[in-house]
């Protein structure tokens, strides 16, 4: 039987035309009357690795959905040789490289109920790397907790069968990327339910993001979860990405950025970018003195 074939975009990108290409891949997919679908690399030679996590989440809600995705074994020994590394693709009947690089940050799934193994990640491929910034024990926790907060956020408010992850350091940018996914409910659904209006996705982003905004009930508080990351992404010079429904916000270089896509990414997209340049040391406010700050 021949699979229907859909070819990956020769460079794919943390930025909002990668995003934007994996959104219309989903469509064209979902509007595909067949049902064995084939995602095809040959044409790529360079694919961002944290973005695993949107291409796994996307194959998820695709076989919910009743297709059967997979990935033709074409591809530029670079990309194919990372993906290997991060445990992408042995779902797809990849095998999995044992030797492991510095550069690598493993692709992995989590069930909602997996508190505990996601906060270990989090702990062991990304804050305790000997590369990452400087900071304080009381600082690694609150990271920790802001990123587990993500994931919360996902079960909680995207009830979502599965949280996706993956990372990647970039030796030559000096920069450390994660990418958290969840094809659950969007914000922009949940704010608008929330708020009772008709805001568009990257308004209802900018909403989430402020502290103290949340569409939780009852005893259970918090929003995204982004205060701490934000402050120290601001002093590290870092970048934070939000994708959700036709929503596009990214704070950059001091600078927030809202953008809209022609189509809806039917989930979220969070990828958190640390500056590993950064040889300034951090922690919290109250720590030290209270004239400064972390």
């Amino acid at each position: 039987m021949v699979h229907m074939r859909f070819n990956l975009n020769q460079k794919i990108k943390s930025n909002f035309q990668g995003y934007s290409d994996f959104i219309e891949l989903y469509h064209a997919i979902k509007a595909s009357s067949d049902k064995e679908i084939e995602i095809n690399f040959s044409g790529t030679n360079w694919f961002e690795a944290n973005l695993s996590a949107v291409l796994g989440g996307i194959i998820e809600l695709l076989t919910v959905e009743g297709k059967k995705v997979t990935i033709k074994d074409v591809f530029n020994a670079n990309v194919k040789d990372i993906l290997q590394r991060n445990s992408f693709l042995t779902d797809f009947g990849g095998n999995q490289i044992d030797q492991r690089k510095e550069s690598i940050i493993t692709y992995k799934k989590f069930y909602p109920n997996a508190d505990i193994d996601f906060i270990q990640y989090i702990k062991d491929e990304l804050l305790t790397r000997p590369d990452f910034p400087r900071h304080s024990r009381k600082l690694e926790k609150k990271i920790n907790e802001n990123i587990f907060e993500l994931y919360e956020n996902a079960r909680t408010h995207g009830q979502c069968r599965q949280i996706h992850t993956c990372g990647q350091y970039y030796p030559s940018r000096k920069r450390l990327d994660i990418t958290i996914v969840d094809m659950g409910r969007t914000i922009k659904k949940n704010v608008n339910e929330y708020l009772d209006k008709t805001c568009t996705g990257s308004e209802t982003i900018v909403w989430a993001i402020q502290y103290g905004n949340t569409t939780k009930t009852g005893n259970i508080s918090g929003g995204l979860g982004l205060s701490i990351i934000m402050e120290f992404i601001q002093r590290n010079k870092g970048k934070i990405q939000i994708v959700s429904s036709d929503g596009f916000w990214e704070y950059r270089k001091g600078m927030m950025e809202t953008k809209l896509f022609s189509h809806l990414f039917p989930g979220t997209i969070v990828t958190i970018e640390f500056n590993l340049e950064d040889k300034n040391s951090y922690q919290l406010k109250e720590e030290i003195s209270l004239d400064d700050i972390f």
